[in-house]
């Protein structure tokens, strides 16, 4: 998994080659924790095939207004640049691999 690269603008970031699943979290956010150990295992499962960042809205307020993230976790899965899917919540892993499933090369 890995943290938005700060020198990488987002919208550059999210189309890259691989479908990109973005995690809007907060460090103060117990759900956003929660969810960490599913996002790791959705990582192990997809490997290279899909890119999962997690965004702080707290250090990337713009990126959250453009988004209009309204509650933490959201994760919003960007292929070519789009939005193909949204979900705010800890969602269970079954959940997060049906949405990206149709998504991967």
């Amino acid at each position: 998994m890995n943290k938005a690269n700060q020198q990488l603008p987002f919208s550059d970031l999210i189309k890259s080659g691989e479908p990109v699943l973005v995690e809007f979290f907060a460090t103060w956010c117990a759900p956003c924790k929660a969810l960490a150990p599913t996002l790791k295992h959705l990582s192990d499962r997809t490997g290279d095939k899909l890119k999962i960042v997690k965004v702080d809205i707290d250090r990337a307020r713009p990126v959250a207004t453009k988004f209009q993230i309204q509650s933490v976790p959201t994760m919003i899965l960007f292929k070519d640049g789009k939005v193909v899917w949204r979900m705010s919540g800890v969602q269970s892993i079954g959940k997060l691999e049906a949405a990206v499933k149709p998504h991967l090369g």
